[in-house]
C-alpha cells in the first residue's frame, strides 16, 4: 500500500477543485506583488563601475547592450573559486534559452561575478552556456548591491544581506555542522570561508535619457522563482523532498 493517501477519482477531483481556488488567490496575488515591484521609485546610479565583458572594458550603461531595461543576476564566483556555485550554476541552466526572449522586449539578462572574465568564460564553456558574463573583479559593484563583502569588511562588522545586517564576526562552522554550505563550497574548488564571502541575488537596472536607475533587487529565497528546477519539484508528488545538498553541476551527475 502507498504511504500516501489514496481515494476515488471523484474525491481526487474534489480535492483538485479545492486547491484550484487557493492556487487562483496565489496567482492573483503574485500579480498583485508583481505591480508593486513595478511600483518602487528608480534609484539613480551616479557612481562609476567598470566591468570585464568578451567586448572589453565596460560600463553599468554598456552591459544594457543597447536596450533599455537590464536583469542582472548576482553569480557566486569568488576570484578564488575554481568552479561556479552549484545553486547559481542550478538557476543559470535556465537562463540560455530565457536570453533570446528577453532580448526581444527590451530586456538584456547578464550575469555578474566577481572572478576574473577567463574563469567565468572557461566555466561557461564547460557548462555550454552562451549568455553574456561580466565581471566586476576591479570595481565594487558586488558589496555595493549585497552580493559579496571582502575579509575586511567581515572583520570590520555587520554584513547586509537581504536587507537586514548580521554580524559575522568570529563565526565558526565546525566541519558537518552545515552540510550545504561545506558541499556547494568543495564543489566550487574552495573552502567555506572563501565560499561565503560571496552571496547570490539579482537586481534589475534601467536606462531612461541615459541615466541608468537602480528599479529591484532580490535575493536568499526571493530568487525561488528563477530556479526552475524547484518549481517543477514543487508540482512533483513528493515535492522537494530533501534532506541535504543533492544538486551538482549538471556535468557531475553519474548518469543524465
Amino acid at each position: 500500500m502507498p504511504a500516501h493517501k489514496t481515494g476515488t477519482r471523484a474525491e481526487w477531483l474534489a480535492a483538485r477543485l479545492d486547491l484550484l481556488e487557493a492556487e487562483k488567490e496565489l496567482t492573483h496575488r503574485s500579480d498583485e506583488l508583481a505591480r508593486r515591484r513595478q511600483d518602487l521609485p528608480w534609484v539613480r546610479i551616479d557612481k562609476d563601475y567598470t566591468f570585464d565583458t568578451e567586448d572589453g572594458a565596460a560600463t553599468l550603461g554598456d552591459l544594457f547592450r543597447g536596450r533599455s531595461q537590464l536583469l542582472i543576476y548576482h553569480f557566486m564566483f569568488g576570484a578564488d573559486y575554481e568552479a561556479g556555485c552549484p545553486s547559481c550554476s542550478a538557476i543559470a541552466d535556465g537562463f540560455n534559452g530565457s536570453v533570446v526572449h528577453l532580448a526581444n522586449h527590451d530586456v538584456t539578462l547578464c550575469a555578474v561575478s566577481r572572478a576574473p572574465l577567463a574563469k567565468l568564460l572557461a566555466f561557461r564553456q564547460r557548462m555550454g552556456w552562451s549568455f553574456p558574463w561580466a565581471s566586476s573583479f576591479r570595481s565594487d559593484f558586488n558589496s555595493d548591491f549585497q552580493a559579496g563583502h571582502s575579509r575586511e569588511q567581515e572583520a570590520a562588522g555587520p554584513i547586509e544581506y537581504n536587507f537586514q545586517t548580521s554580524d559575522w564576526r568570529g563565526r565558526q562552522l565546525p566541519p558537518g555542522d552545515d552540510p550545504w554550505v561545506l558541499a556547494m563550497a568543495g564543489a566550487s574548488g574552495t573552502d567555506w570561508g572563501t565560499y561565503t564571502l560571496e552571496s547570490p541575488g539579482m537586481s534589475a537596472f534601467v536606462l531612461e535619457d541615459g541615466v541608468v536607475y537602480h528599479a529591484y533587487s532580490a535575493y536568499a529565497r526571493g530568487l525561488d522563482g528563477l530556479w526552475g528546477m524547484y518549481q517543477w519539484l514543487d508540482r512533483a508528488p513528493l515535492g522537494r523532498n530533501e534532506s541535504g545538498p543533492w544538486w551538482r553541476h549538471h556535468d557531475r551527475y553519474d548518469s543524465q
